[in-house]
């Protein structure tokens, strides 16, 4: 039996010789861009506030629905607004006032529904909903996952929307979108995102990648945790920061499984991503050194530190060059680092960084039948390949191919996108278009939003005895074309 190769999956490649030190002389325009991104404010469509007008609206955009969505999410959606009705709708936005938790949640799965069904952003929000399917499938398929059980939760990737710019990148894991009988997760950008801040598109494997698989197994998230707090704790140097990283798990390992999930782009854009955002709220382009005891997440620059390390364990040829890249790059931007109100020496912090990425990436979890997260997604040579040829077709004014290139996926997209962005000389805004036309004509061909309820297009493959050899063709002239608990959005 032979499978096509699918991202991150198959036996270890050979190693090629690495290059040398990656390209990144345009990290200070991709910087802008986010900057730019950050501050423009548009909020999107406008929340439904009136019971009555949202029921009519949504009414009206179910033929829109995805035929596997309207199971997972717009029915029980709807049958919970009507149990709810008009007087317990609005008791609940008068309780949450700042949309910060219950408030929050009901209006997100609503845009959600609402926006496809109106054609908001018709080229950006099919090209989002092709990255968070891609990313979401790519840990799900039973090609990558052999002897892992399906997650407890969630087995159909989330819903997209644009909105809330001041919440950033963020996602309604599956166990919050519970609450309204939902059995996917809700992920969103900022609608400036739907035009620049390229950088914000990498992220989403922290979102998707992350956060979405984490809540979607039971215990999985208390397992890493636990294994975190073990690992640096029985090293005396880091023994004082187990409580810091592991009361961090859910940020900290969504950093880890995105890099695992989209290999190197995700890691360099997540500097490029907080300077970027440093930048337009604070005036000043430098990742953060201190980490507040009330912040969710690790401080930007342990962030660095614990990219750097992951990349290091990642299978493709120029992972070491990477690595070094991206930790030197975090260097730049050292002063004191200040963890939860305690001083922490430099090395120390690079080594705890260290610890927990492997911690995260290569210990067994029993929620994944004693797996680690590195067996079930990894990036290798191959997928280096694809990206790299991507980057041609980046770079020209061609037509979109007629049909999708077998082994490409949005994955491979973002990251040429952004791996082609900090390139000398690079086009940013032209990359970024050129991502979201061929990301859409990709969501365009994706069976699980045609008329079939295919839930794991990345199973959707022939079992074939033999194939015969053809000669090679390159990916350039190819196609590619009762009360709920208080609901928490995750961020990044």
């Amino acid at each position: 039996m032979i499978r096509q190769a699918k991202r991150g999956h198959g036996k270890p490649n050979e190693r090629r010789s690495s290059m040398s030190q990656p390209d990144i002389s345009n990290l200070p325009n991709c910087i802008e861009d986010v900057r730019q991104g950050g501050l423009d404010q548009d909020p999107g469509p406008a929340d439904p506030l009136q019971f009555d007008v949202l029921r009519g609206d949504l009414q009206a955009a179910r033929s829109k629905m995805p035929p596997i969505y309207l199971d997972a999410v717009f029915n029980p959606y709807v049958a919970t607004l009507d149990q709810l009705g008009e007087n317990k709708f609005n008791q609940i936005l008068l309780r949450d006032p700042n949309r910060e938790g219950e408030a929050g949640l009901m209006l997100d799965i609503a845009q959600a529904i609402l926006q496809r069904g109106e054609g908001f952003e018709p080229k950006a929000e099919p090209a989002f909903q092709e990255v968070v399917s891609d990313l979401y499938d790519g840990f799900l398929s039973a090609e990558d996952r052999g002897g892992v059980l399906p997650p407890d939760h969630e087995t159909l990737a989330p819903l997209v929307k644009f909105g809330n710019p001041d919440f950033g990148p963020y996602t309604w894991p599956v166990d919050a979108t519970e609450s309204f009988g939902l059995t996917v997760g809700i992920v969103n950008l900022p609608p400036a995102n739907a035009r620049r801040g390229l950088f914000a598109w990498p992220a989403l494997g922290h979102e998707t990648g992350g956060h979405d698989i984490l809540h979607a197994d039971d215990g999985l998230l208390e397992q890493t945790s636990s294994a975190v707090r073990d690992a640096l704790s029985s090293d005396a140097a880091t023994r004082a920061l187990a409580g810091y990283w592991a009361d961090r798990i859910d940020e900290t390992a969504s950093d880890v499984l995105g890099i695992l999930n989209m290999g190197p782009s995700p890691a360099i854009g997540l500097l490029g991503y907080f300077r970027g955002l440093n930048a337009a709220f604070t005036g000043s382009a430098t990742l953060r050194n201190v980490g507040p005891d009330n912040d969710p997440h690790p401080a930007d620059i342990v962030r660095g530190f614990l990219a750097a390390a992951t990349v290091r364990q990642l299978e493709f040829s120029d992972a070491s060059a990477w690595a070094d890249t991206i930790e030197a790059e975090t260097m730049k931007d050292v002063t004191s680092i200040q963890l939860a109100g305690k001083t922490v020496d430099t090395k120390v912090a690079k080594r705890s960084a260290e610890i927990v990425s492997q911690a995260i990436a290569a210990h067994p979890m029993a929620s994944l039948e004693n797996h680690a997260f590195i067996q079930i997604q990894n990036w290798r040579d191959h997928d280096e390949d694809i990206v790299a040829q991507l980057r041609g077709v980046l770079t020209t004014a061609n037509p979109l191919p007629s049909e999708l290139t077998t082994g490409v996926f949005a994955a491979h997209l973002v990251a040429a996108a952004t791996t082609a962005a900090l390139t000398n000389g690079a086009n940013i805004s032209l990359l970024f278009q050129r991502m979201l036309d061929l990301l859409k004509a990709m969501n365009d061909k994706n069976p699980s939003f045609g008329p079939l309820r295919v839930r794991h297009p990345g199973n959707m493959v022939r079992d074939r005895m033999y194939i015969p050899s053809r000669p090679q063709t390159r990916v350039a002239t190819m196609s590619i074309a009762a009360e709920p608990r208080q609901p928490q959005r995750r961020r990044a």
